[in-house]
Protein backbone atom coordinates (compact mmCIF):
# COMPACT_ATOMS: atom_id res chain seq x y z
CA UNK A 1 0.00 0.00 0.00
CA UNK A 2 1.28 3.61 -0.64
CA UNK A 3 0.59 6.54 1.48
CA UNK A 4 -0.08 9.04 -1.27
CA UNK A 5 -2.62 8.18 -3.60
CA UNK A 6 -4.96 9.89 -6.00
CA UNK A 7 -8.64 9.10 -4.58
CA UNK A 8 -7.75 7.85 -1.70
CA UNK A 9 -4.73 7.90 0.95
CA UNK A 10 -3.21 4.25 1.66
CA UNK A 11 -3.68 4.75 5.60
CA UNK A 12 -7.53 5.67 5.29
CA UNK A 13 -7.10 2.78 2.41
CA UNK A 14 -5.28 0.42 5.00
CA UNK A 15 -8.10 0.92 8.24
CA UNK A 16 -10.72 0.12 5.22
CA UNK A 17 -8.78 -2.91 4.22
CA UNK A 18 -8.28 -3.65 8.08
CA UNK A 19 -12.08 -3.81 8.88
CA UNK A 20 -13.22 -6.51 6.27
CA UNK A 21 -13.99 -9.82 7.45
CA UNK A 22 -10.65 -11.77 7.55
CA UNK A 23 -8.44 -8.90 5.96
CA UNK A 24 -5.14 -9.76 3.99
CA UNK A 25 -2.03 -8.26 5.51
CA UNK A 26 -1.53 -4.90 4.31
CA UNK A 27 2.70 -3.35 4.32
CA UNK A 28 2.92 0.28 3.61
CA UNK A 29 5.79 1.11 1.04
CA UNK A 30 6.43 4.23 0.14
CA UNK A 31 8.99 7.62 -0.37
CA UNK A 32 8.03 9.31 2.55
CA UNK A 33 9.77 8.49 5.93
CA UNK A 34 7.48 10.61 8.33
CA UNK A 35 6.46 9.08 12.09
CA UNK A 36 2.79 10.36 11.08
CA UNK A 37 3.12 8.20 8.49
CA UNK A 38 4.33 5.16 10.18
CA UNK A 39 2.32 5.67 13.27
CA UNK A 40 -0.90 6.14 10.94
CA UNK A 41 -0.25 3.29 9.34
CA UNK A 42 0.12 1.04 12.55
CA UNK A 43 -2.79 2.52 14.04
CA UNK A 44 -5.05 1.41 10.53
CA UNK A 45 -3.97 -1.92 10.87
CA UNK A 46 -0.69 -2.34 8.72
CA UNK A 47 1.46 -5.41 9.84
CA UNK A 48 4.65 -3.24 8.38
CA UNK A 49 6.33 0.11 6.89
CA UNK A 50 8.83 -0.05 4.50
CA UNK A 51 10.62 2.46 2.37
CA UNK A 52 10.64 2.34 -1.59
CA UNK A 53 14.62 2.43 -1.69
CA UNK A 54 14.23 -0.48 0.59
CA UNK A 55 16.52 -3.57 -0.87
CA UNK A 56 13.81 -6.01 -3.31
CA UNK A 57 15.43 -9.02 -0.48
CA UNK A 58 14.51 -7.16 2.52
CA UNK A 59 10.87 -6.45 1.27
CA UNK A 60 10.47 -10.29 0.34
CA UNK A 61 11.39 -10.88 4.27
CA UNK A 62 8.96 -8.34 5.28
CA UNK A 63 5.93 -9.81 5.51
CA UNK A 64 6.22 -9.89 9.13
CA UNK A 65 8.09 -7.41 11.71
CA UNK A 66 10.41 -8.73 13.79
CA UNK A 67 9.94 -8.37 17.39
CA UNK A 68 12.84 -6.08 17.72
CA UNK A 69 11.23 -3.56 15.67
CA UNK A 70 8.05 -3.88 16.92
CA UNK A 71 9.49 -3.22 20.29
CA UNK A 72 10.97 0.16 18.31
CA UNK A 73 8.15 1.22 16.64
CA UNK A 74 6.02 1.04 19.59
CA UNK A 75 7.98 2.46 22.03
CA UNK A 76 8.02 5.69 19.47
CA UNK A 77 4.50 5.22 19.08
CA UNK A 78 3.08 5.08 22.34
CA UNK A 79 5.32 7.96 23.53
CA UNK A 80 2.61 10.22 22.82
CA UNK A 81 -0.40 8.56 24.55
CA UNK A 82 -2.74 11.24 26.12
CA UNK A 83 -5.11 10.63 28.71
CA UNK A 84 -8.11 9.78 26.45
CA UNK A 85 -6.27 7.29 24.39
CA UNK A 86 -5.11 5.80 27.76
CA UNK A 87 -8.56 5.58 29.31
CA UNK A 88 -10.01 3.61 26.22
CA UNK A 89 -6.97 1.09 25.68
CA UNK A 90 -7.50 0.73 29.77
CA UNK A 91 -11.35 -0.07 29.01
CA UNK A 92 -10.89 -2.24 25.70
CA UNK A 93 -8.44 -4.61 27.87
CA UNK A 94 -11.05 -5.10 30.51
CA UNK A 95 -12.56 -7.35 27.99
CA UNK A 96 -9.76 -9.86 28.31
CA UNK A 97 -9.59 -12.32 31.19
CA UNK A 98 -6.52 -12.29 33.66
CA UNK A 99 -4.43 -14.83 31.44
CA UNK A 100 -5.12 -13.09 28.07
CA UNK A 101 -4.05 -9.76 29.44
CA UNK A 102 -1.02 -11.74 30.41
CA UNK A 103 -0.58 -12.89 26.89
CA UNK A 104 -1.30 -9.46 25.54
CA UNK A 105 1.20 -7.92 27.61
CA UNK A 106 3.96 -9.83 26.53
CA UNK A 107 2.97 -9.49 22.77
CA UNK A 108 3.49 -6.19 23.75
CA UNK A 109 6.71 -6.38 24.54
CA UNK A 110 7.29 -7.70 21.30
CA UNK A 111 8.02 -11.58 22.67
CA UNK A 112 7.23 -14.41 20.25
CA UNK A 113 4.80 -17.10 21.15
CA UNK A 114 7.31 -19.64 21.78
CA UNK A 115 9.18 -17.20 24.09
CA UNK A 116 5.22 -16.38 25.70
CA UNK A 117 4.56 -19.80 26.47
CA UNK A 118 7.53 -20.11 28.09
CA UNK A 119 7.44 -16.91 30.70
CA UNK A 120 3.74 -18.00 31.29
CA UNK A 121 3.93 -21.91 31.44
CA UNK A 122 1.87 -22.96 29.31
CA UNK A 123 2.12 -24.84 25.64
CA UNK A 124 2.66 -22.68 22.50
CA UNK A 125 -0.70 -24.39 21.28
CA UNK A 126 -2.45 -22.23 24.36
CA UNK A 127 -0.57 -19.17 23.68
CA UNK A 128 -2.05 -19.06 20.00
CA UNK A 129 -5.45 -19.86 21.33
CA UNK A 130 -5.04 -16.78 23.76
CA UNK A 131 -3.83 -14.62 20.81
CA UNK A 132 -6.76 -15.48 18.97
CA UNK A 133 -8.81 -14.12 21.58
CA UNK A 134 -7.12 -11.31 22.30
CA UNK A 135 -7.32 -10.22 18.47
CA UNK A 136 -10.85 -10.64 18.51
CA UNK A 137 -12.06 -9.56 21.61
CA UNK A 138 -10.25 -6.06 20.82
CA UNK A 139 -11.14 -6.42 17.28
CA UNK A 140 -7.55 -6.16 16.40
CA UNK A 141 -6.05 -7.08 12.99
CA UNK A 142 -2.43 -8.17 14.12
CA UNK A 143 0.12 -8.42 17.35
CA UNK A 144 1.13 -4.69 16.48
CA UNK A 145 -2.18 -3.36 16.88
CA UNK A 146 -2.29 -5.56 20.62
CA UNK A 147 0.97 -4.17 21.45
CA UNK A 148 0.16 -0.26 20.49
CA UNK A 149 -2.97 -1.39 22.66
CA UNK A 150 -1.45 -2.72 25.84
CA UNK A 151 0.94 0.02 25.14
CA UNK A 152 -1.30 3.19 25.05
CA UNK A 153 -2.74 1.56 28.65
CA UNK A 154 0.07 1.76 30.13
CA UNK A 155 0.68 -2.01 30.94
CA UNK A 156 4.46 -1.84 30.10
Amino acid sequence: MDVRMPEMNGITATERISALPAPPKVIVLTTFHLDEYVFGALRAGASGFLLKDTPPTDIVQAVRLSPAVTRTLIGHFSADTDSSRRAAARQALRALTDRERAVAAQVGRGESNADIAGRLYMSEATVKAHVSRVLTKLNAANGVQIAILVRDAGLL
